[in-house]
Parts: structure tokens; C-alpha cells; sequence
């Protein structure tokens, strides 16, 4: 009961519109800067071999890197405003597209190459006929990850950056102040925003994956 009061007073004093806005802003912010800057990385890793072996030891040696190490860093960098969970979200967004886009692309069967090959497909086409198709499965995976990872950090990064609103900092309130009901209403919207996000990825995945056709555990 005391949950639902906190709810119904955070929502109409406009506190729960304020915290949730300025959250979101901040993870749609960091996942299009990381995820876009991710898709890029990902495709010269895994269309260039030169690339690779220039770029990709110190990319998978930055990878193993736990993600709240850079904290300090980007705190030193950006200060503690929303340029640095900006940042810090754009990380979190930018490895898992990175690896799955890599993936994609090198997991492309040889077979196709040869065909297109022996069709005399220019370099463009190789790429948005058959590559792209290919590889398309994986990059989604990683950009649905990607909208995961991002929104879990938001509540990281407003824990240990704590300059702003957002709807971290209102359940450090209820932390600071002993109000669980606060704490707790905290919890559920985060879930909820966390569901509906992954929800939309999912719809929009299979809407784009459409001409793959229905797997077996669609039977």
C-alpha cells in the first residue's frame, strides 16, 4: 500500500516524468553514439584483415577491461554530468555490437562468396546482397544486447556518477532517507522500462528478420 502511494505521489508531482526522462534521455543518448560507432568498428574488423591485425589485439585486450574501470577515467574526462554517463553508456553499448557484427561478417559461408563472385558482383554488392543478409542475424543480436547493457549501466553510471536526475539517483533518495517504498517503486519502474525496451528490440528484430522465416521453435 505504501508502495502505491509513493507511486501515485511521484507521478503526479511530476518527480517519476522528470527522473524517467532524464534517464532515458541518457541511455537512447549512449546506446545510438555506442552502437553506431560499434556497427562501424565491427564491420572493419570483420571486412579488412589489415584491420584486424592493426587494430584487433588492442580491442580485445580493451574488451576484457570491466566496464565500471573506466569510471574513473571518464569521471576525470568528462566530469560527473551527463557528458560522462553519456560516455560511459556509449561503452557499454559499443562492445557487444562490435563482437557480434565481427562475427557475423566472418561467419558469412564461403560458399555464397563464390557464388557472387562467379556472378561478378562488384564490391558494393558482395556487401549489401550477400554479406549484409548474412551477418544481419548476429548484428541485431548485438544491437538488442547492446539497448540491454545500456539501460542496466544508466542505473550504474546515475550509482556512481550521482550529479543529476534520473531514476537511480531518485532510489538513492529512498536510500538516503530510509524510505524503502521509495527504493521499491524505484525497482519496479526500472524493470518495466527494462521490459518495454526489450520488448520493442524484439518486435522490431523479428519485423527487419522477417525474410528468414519461422525457426523451429516457432513450430
Amino acid at each position: 500500500d505504501s508502495v502505491w502511494q509513493r507511486a501515485v505521489e511521484q507521478a503526479t508531482s511530476g518527480a517519476l516524468w522528470t527522473g524517467l526522462s532524464a534517464s532515458l534521455w541518457r541511455d537512447l543518448a549512449g546506446f545510438a553514439i555506442g552502437a553506431s560507432a560499434g556497427l562501424l568498428f565491427g564491420a572493419a574488423l570483420g571486412l579488412s584483415r589489415l584491420f584486424e591485425n592493426l587494430v584487433g589485439p588492442s580491442f580485445h585486450t580493451l574488451k576484457q577491461i570491466s566496464l565500471f574501470a573506466w569510471i574513473p577515467l571518464l569521471s576525470v574526462w568528462f566530469g560527473l554530468g551527463d557528458a560522462a554517463k553519456v560516455a560511459f553508456l556509449s561503452l557499454a553499448a559499443f562492445f557487444p555490437v562490435v563482437l557480434n557484427t565481427f562475427e557475423g561478417i566472418r561467419s558469412v559461408p564461403g560458399d555464397l562468396i563464390e557464388v557472387a563472385r562467379v556472378l561478378r558482383f562488384n564490391r558494393w554488392q558482395l556487401f549489401t546482397r550477400v554479406v549484409l543478409p548474412s551477418a544481419s542475424p548476429s548484428i541485431f543480436a548485438g544491437v538488442h544486447l547492446a539497448l540491454i547493457y545500456a539501460w542496466l549501466a544508466t542505473l550504474g553510471a546515475e550509482y556512481l556518477l550521482v550529479s543529476g536526475k534520473g531514476i537511480g539517483n531518485t532510489m538513492i533518495d529512498g536510500r538516503d532517507h530510509f524510505w524503502m517504498d521509495l527504493v521499491i517503486f524505484g525497482v519496479i519502474v526500472v524493470g518495466l522500462v527494462g521490459f518495454t525496451l526489450n520488448w520493442i528490440a524484439t518486435r522490431i528484430e523479428n519485423r527487419l528478420l522477417a525474410w528468414r522465416g519461422r525457426s523451429v521453435a516457432g513450430f
